[in-house]
């Protein structure tokens, strides 16, 4: 029996750790996650749907490379989606989003690429924390726009050339 060399070992061996990294790409509660697993779909005309979603994921195009996704919280201001990052300045993930606002949104089991438009207007900021307030039942004095980024979820700046997303 020839003699079994570590290259010859670790092939196999390397092979199996690295499906075993792929299968679990996606964040799960405060644990980050890389890709978003699904068929991507259109971006969706009604987002009402959201309505039954306590929690989202998003991804990121992160700056070494590789995409960085975490579970969020949404909300919705008639017609219109909205994302926000509690504490962002303890989180990488929301200055890259401002740099790259091209994202990836999983809701359920629907996959959808988006842009997302940082918030700076007060009024529509108000609106959006009095969504957060009804949706997860917050105390409205700890949700103020010193605490958390928001975002406006819209369409892929390409949809209309592309099509699909």
């Amino acid at each position: 029996m020839p003699p079994v060399t570590l290259t010859r070992w670790f092939r196999p061996t390397g092979l199996l750790l690295l499906l075993i990294a792929l299968a679990g790409c996606e964040p799960q509660d405060r644990r980050p996650g890389l890709w978003l697993s699904g068929d991507v779909g259109g971006f969706p005309a009604d987002v009402a749907f959201t309505d039954a979603h306590q929690e989202i994921a998003i991804e990121i195009r992160a700056p070494y490379g590789l995409p960085h996704s975490v579970t969020i919280w949404c909300a919705r201001v008639g017609d219109q989606l909205y994302v926000a990052a509690a504490n962002p300045e303890s989180k990488r993930w929301p200055d890259w989003a401002d740099a790259r606002p091209e994202v990836r949104l999983k809701i359920g089991d629907r996959l959808f690429e988006a842009q997302l438009v940082r918030l700076d207007d007060a009024a529509e900021i108000a609106a959006v924390q009095q969504a957060y307030v009804a949706k997860y039942d917050l105390d409205p004095s700890r949700s103020g726009p010193q605490l958390s980024r928001y975002w406006r979820v819209e369409p892929p700046a390409d949809s209309a050339v592309s099509g699909l997303l």
